[in-house]
């Protein structure tokens, strides 16, 4: 009896060995999936070859500096973190934008299909806000100061507005790290969307549609 359970503990631990090696083993298999940007697919983008992997595919610089606010009507510049930028991101769920927001200025309403977002004010303050679903479609909206923070769900229409005298900035978190983003204004008067149709279907003034391609770039 003594030598069976000797046997026993033996095959056991060889057992809990074999186990803990095969789970060290596929852990390291998968620790990260750098992006090899040259393979993207509708699915996303497959591995890069590990032994090509270095440091500088985890680190991003970018943020460090803000874009050009003076290139758009809406006083505003966004740098982005996403997989394309730093493709140690790759399977993450996780991207990061850099938002610079000058007094006067907006981000404008926009979604984001694949991510919720989570913004916080580094500089400044901004006023932000989002619109629940239908049927209620309630307006959540917060002026928010230096070091406070705003989430806004996956999909909703949102936006950052800079209320106050000074320069804003925030730094914005994704829940994926290719997060898709449709601004409202571009949809509607950015493109050749024909403009009686943008007429009926958002009930402004045709004259009014007009104006706004003329001024976002559209035709139609």
């Amino acid at each position: 009896m003594a030598m069976f359970h000797r046997h026993h503990h033996y095959y056991f631990a060889i057992l809990l060995s074999t186990i803990f090696l095969s789970h060290l083993h596929s852990t390291q298999a998968v620790d990260f999936c750098v992006a090899d940007l040259t393979s993207h697919t509708t699915t996303g983008y497959t591995c890069k070859n590990p032994a090509t992997v270095t440091a500088d595919d985890f680190v991003l610089t970018a943020l460090a500096r803000g874009g050009n606010t003076s290139t758009n009507i809406n006083k505003f510049a966004a740098v982005p973190g996403f997989v394309q930028q730093l493709p140690g991101l790759n399977g993450l769920g996780l991207a990061i934008q850099r938002a610079d927001i000058e007094p006067g200025g907006a981000i404008p309403l926009h979604t984001h299909p694949a991510a919720s977002e989570m913004i916080y004010v580094v500089e400044g303050s901004i006023t932000a806000g989002f619109i629940s679903g239908e049927p209620a479609n309630v307006v959540y909206v917060k002026k928010l100061n230096k070091g406070e923070v705003m989430v806004f769900p996956q999909g909703l229409l949102h936006f950052q507005a800079n209320t106050g005298k000074e320069h804003a900035m925030g730094i914005a978190s994704y829940s994926d790290s290719e997060p898709g983003v449709q601004l409202v204004s571009a949809a509607l008067f950015g493109n050749d969307f024909p403009s009686f149709l943008v007429e009926k279907t958002t009930n402004i003034d045709e004259a009014e549609v007009k104006k706004l391609k003329a001024l976002l770039g559209g035709s139609g």
